[in-house]
Parts: C-alpha cells; sequence; structure tokens
C-alpha cells in the first residue's frame, strides 16, 4: 500500500537512499531538508580535492532524487513554524526523522550547533506529528546511545549509559519520543543502526576513510590497537530494516529495534580486508579517540523475529561493493600520492 511519507534531514548518507527506495516501491515521498550539514557552502570553502569529490557525490544524490521526482523541501526543521507549515501540507502517513549532526568527533567539538540540528528539530518534529496526529512516527537514534558495551552481543533491552554529546542526545532524543507516546499516544519507533557505510557517503565514516586511503594510495591509518569491534552495516541492509518497519506497523510500533549486520568485526581486521583490494598500501597506527565508545555486536535477533529482517551483506560482501562503487567513482586524474595540503582533515 502506498504511504504518505516525509523524511526530516532525508537529504544525507541514509536519507537519499531511504527516499529512492521507498519511491521504488510506490511510496509518495517528500524530503524536509534545509542542507545545513554536509552542504555546497561547506563543501565549496574546501579546495582540496577530496572535497571537490565529495560535491560530485552531493550533485549524485540530488540528481537521483530529481530523476525519480522526489522532492526535496528546503526548509530548516530548527523553525518550528517553517516545519509545521510544510508538514501539514502532506499530512504524511509517516515521519522519519533523520535530521542530526551525525558524527562524533563534530558533535564533541560543536555542542551547541549538534543540540540545535539533532534535539531542537526533532521536538518540532515531535510536536508537529503530534498536532497532526500522524499514525506513525521513527525515530533514527544510535548504537552509541549503549555507551560502552557491557557485554559482546547487546539486545534492545541492555542498559543505555552513553557518554559524549552525540550519544547522550540521542538516548535523550529516545526518551523524549517515548514521553510523547506516553503523553499524547503518539505511535513510533526507534532504530538503532551502527557503523553504516555504502555509496555516497561524505560523513568520514572509517570504512570510507580506509578505502579512500588505498585508492589514493595513502596509509590506512587505524586508532589505537585495531582490537576495536563494530557492527559494520551495509546501507542497503539498513533500509530494507526500515522498510519492513513502515511495511509492518501492528509489529514495529512502540518497539525499539537494533538494525545492523548483527555481527562485529574488529577495526583492524576491517584494514586487512580492505589492504586485499589496495596491496600497495601500509597499515599503520596511531592513539585511538577515547570519547568513542567501546562498542560490539548488536542482536538483531529481535528484527528478524517480529520483522523478518535477515541482513544479506558480510563485511567481505559489503565491502566489495562499496569499493567497486568507489573505483568506478574515483577520478583517474584522483590516483598516486596526495601532498599533506590534499589529505582529509
Amino acid at each position: 500500500m502506498s504511504k504518505r511519507i516525509v523524511l526530516i534531514g532525508g537529504g544525507g548518507f541514509i536519507g537519499h537512499n531511504l527516499a529512492l527506495e521507498l519511491n521504488r516501491l510506490g511510496n509518495d515521498v517528500t524530503i524536509i531538508d534545509f542542507l545545513s550539514i554536509n552542504n555546497f557552502t561547506t563543501l565549496l570553502a574546501d579546495s582540496s580535492r577530496i572535497f571537490a569529490l565529495y560535491r560530485k557525490m552531493l550533485l549524485e544524490r540530488f540528481d537521483m532524487l530529481q530523476w525519480v521526482k522526489v522532492p526535496i523541501f528546503p526548509v530548516d526543521a530548527r523553525d518550528y513554524h517553517q516545519l509545521s507549515l510544510a508538514v501539514a501540507k502532506i499530512k504524511p502517513d509517516v515521519i522519519i526523522h533523520l535530521a542530526a549532526v551525525a558524527h562524533i568527533d563534530r558533535s564533541n567539538k560543536d555542542p551547541y550547533s549538534t543540540f540545535d540540528h539533532s534535539y531542537r528539530t526533532l521536538e518540532n518534529a515531535l510536536d508537529v506529528a503530534r498536532a497532526l496526529e500522524t499514525p506513525h512516527f521513527i525515530f533514527f537514534s544510535s548504537s552509541t546511545a549503549y555507551g560502552n558495551f557491557s557485554a559482546p552481543v547487546l539486545d534492545e533491552t541492555a542498559h543505555c549509559s552513553p557518554f559524549g554529546i552525540y550519544g547522550t542526545l540521542k538516548l535523550n532524543g529516545e526518551n523524549s519520543v517515548i514521553s510523547h507516546n506516553q503523553v499524547f499516544d503518539l505511535p513510533y519507533t526507534i532504530i538503532r543502526p551502527c557503523a553504516l557505510y555504502g555509496p555516497r557517503c561524505i560523513s568520514g565514516r572509517v570504512i570510507q576513510k580506509f578505502i579512500e586511503a588505498g585508492l589514493a594510495g595513502e596509509d590506512i591509518n587505524i586508532q589505537g590497537d585495531g582490537k576495536d569491534r563494530e557492527d559494520f552495516t551495509y546501507i542497503a541492509d539498513l533500509i530494507d530494516g526500515v522498510v519492513r518497519i513502515i511495511d509492518q506497523p501492528e509489529n514495529s510500533i512502540g518497539e525499539i529495534f537494533n538494525i545492523t549486520a548483527g555481527e562485529a568485526r574488529g577495526i583492524g581486521e576491517l584494514a586487512f580486508h580492505v589492504k586485499q583490494h589496495f596491496p600497495e598500501t601500509t597499515i599503520t597506527y596511531s592513539d585511538r579517540d577515547n570519547m568513542k565508545p567501546m562498542r560490539g555486536t548488536l542482536s538483531v535477533e529481535k528484527a528478524k523475529r517480529m520483522l523478518g529482517y535477515s541482513p544479506k551483506y558480510t563485511l567481505e560482501k559489503g565491502l566489495e561493493e562499496y569499493i567497486d562503487w568507489y573505483r568506478g567513482f574515483w577520478p583517474k586524474e584522483m590516483g598516486g600520492k596526495w601532498t599533506e595540503r590534499n589529505k582529509v582533515a
């Protein structure tokens, strides 16, 4: 059944991939995004070659959305009146809240902006959904809400004890969503993804950095000793999980789901696999960022049982597909060693 779906903050990595798939499945999809994060203005200010590549990725996102006629409304979700007017015209069946500063380092360096883009936007979206009696509100949280993992594998009932700006705001966001259900009976679902990767990501995630280093003939640098583990999740698996949540409200409303690969792998292991594709690269080590939580596997047994979710991408399969895409996208003139000026900060 076709649904009217609004993606707040839908111009980002997750959002544009989700919008394309929901559109392909016959839904009426609208993106609301002021493009304040990872925008052209920011990218134009940097003259290095890697940011020229990211501008190209952003253009491809918008070209793909325009080709299938998914509209993007440049509305600032921090402005309650603008947001309420835009969403009220659509009267969506589903609101998906994606707006955030989706990066731990950037969040800790600029807490005010992170609060503004991540939490203020959520409070506005929740109030709009309440006023419109939206049938389904979906909030994208994060595995960082758990903080340091208390066990190698965590399910959704595990105690959450985040630290740092990013994880704390995500858990606060979850509590706000749940409180709107308690007070206003707002139907909701909360999603906790982890370590996402895939085409057209410009957020500086670890797999992205490793592949770019390999393509450029640079060192693959591991922060720490390589023993940190992440539940690396290919974007196609996450999108499949979200589609199942939307299609099965009878099973998903009022629930929290880990939507990941369901198998943590070491950073050192990741670097080894990337190096197999780029044998001339060297793996180096630097100090670990202690503001990043120690993580592991997120159990997806609940999503399997209630939604029929079944992740298809192992790390090896996802890497192969992602690297193939990057090789096709990477300009030939960007090969070879980079100067210090050209490196990603």
